[in-house]
């Protein structure tokens, strides 16, 4: 059995039609759904970066195209897992079954640039209903929760699989049972005595990360005019404002629904509980300049790792890694 975190489709939009209908639900452009149904993982990928636009105007990157493909997989194969989704102040969980998945074609009502039918297909399945309420009848509430447990139970993408010991905390708490286990480890104490002293949202952690991010490039660029003994590389913010940077941070975040651009991990904003897995924004050509169309987002110790090294390069390296299965 496994735990999903899931939102449903653009903005969430299907979401009120899984509640009523009882499914879970996933959603393709019609035309990059057809690699899809012929198996071309290759060819979906490249469909997506050739011609999908995010709202915000940014190419579709490589680990989302892949983790796109994925989830129409995942919806067929679900069966006995537990879904959870978070709507507004509310907690909502059912578990999936083994239906086959209904498909439907329907005008997309939150297109994306580049989607030339402005239609999408959507897969329901059906699931055992959803629940606001865990298994002794209490309401699952947002602001109720541990602010450690918020922290794996909303994802900014569709679906996010748990790890064992997170996947067995959201169980717990869904079938009410005791979560002293968890609250009473040292780190989860630490992360509630820091919410108590100060309060924060997701929100205002997603707001600080791209302020500090957009910070870090400003002073970067200062100092790169600076005198060294080594090859000097002048690195430019080709941004009228520090807004503006900020916003295509934003964006940025948005467009990779949280993944590394060249790892896929998932990351994490400030103040979570791997500083290695913190977002850091990375010159795609590390002798460019910070500017729209060469920048990504990456876990803080890959960004490390690539130094000046090539991207496509790195990112050669890091399949090597992943094919040897180390």
């Amino acid at each position: 059995m496994r735990t999903f975190i899931a939102n449903f489709g653009k903005e969430n939009f299907a979401w009120p039609a899984c509640l009523s209908r009882g499914t879970i639900a996933v959603l393709d452009d019609e035309e990059i759904h057809r690699f899809w149904e012929a198996r071309n993982r290759q060819g979906y990928i490249a469909y997506a970066r050739k011609h999908l636009k995010t709202a915000g105007g940014i190419t579709v990157p490589r680990p989302v195209a892949s983790r796109w493909y994925n989830l129409n997989d995942l919806l067929f194969e679900t069966d006995g897992d537990v879904w959870i989704h978070r709507q507004r102040g509310e907690l909502w969980w059912t578990r999936s079954t083994g239906a086959e998945p209904e498909r439907e074609v329907i005008v997309d009502p939150k297109p994306r640039k580049g989607n030339a039918t402005g239609k999408v297909v959507v897969y329901h399945k059906r699931c055992t209903g959803w629940s606001d309420r865990d298994s002794k009848g209490r309401p699952l509430r947002w602001d109720a929760l541990h602010p450690r447990a918020k922290e794996f139970l909303f994802t900014e993408g569709t679906f996010q699989c748990l790890g064992s010991d997170n996947a067995a905390y959201a169980i717990a708490l869904i079938e009410g049972e005791d979560l002293s286990a968890w609250h009473g480890r040292a780190d989860w104490k630490s992360k509630q005595e820091r919410a108590k002293k100060s309060p924060v949202t997701y929100a205002d952690a997603r707001k600080k990360t791209i302020i500090r991010m957009a910070m870090t490039a400003m002073a970067t660029a200062a100092q790169s005019g600076a005198i060294v003994t080594t090859t000097r590389k002048d690195k430019e913010v080709r941004f009228p404002t520090q807004l503006a940077l900020e916003n295509h941070i934003g964006a940025l975040m948005e467009a990779q629904e949280g993944l590394c651009a060249l790892t896929g991990l998932e990351m994490q904003l400030d103040g979570g509980d791997d500083p290695a897995l913190c977002y850091s924004l990375d010159r795609i050509d590390s002798d460019g300049h910070y500017e729209a169309g060469n920048l990504q987002l990456v876990c803080k110790f890959a960004n490390a790792w690539k130094g000046a090294t090539a991207n496509a390069e790195f990112r050669r390296l890091v399949e090597m890694i992943r094919a040897s299965g180390a």
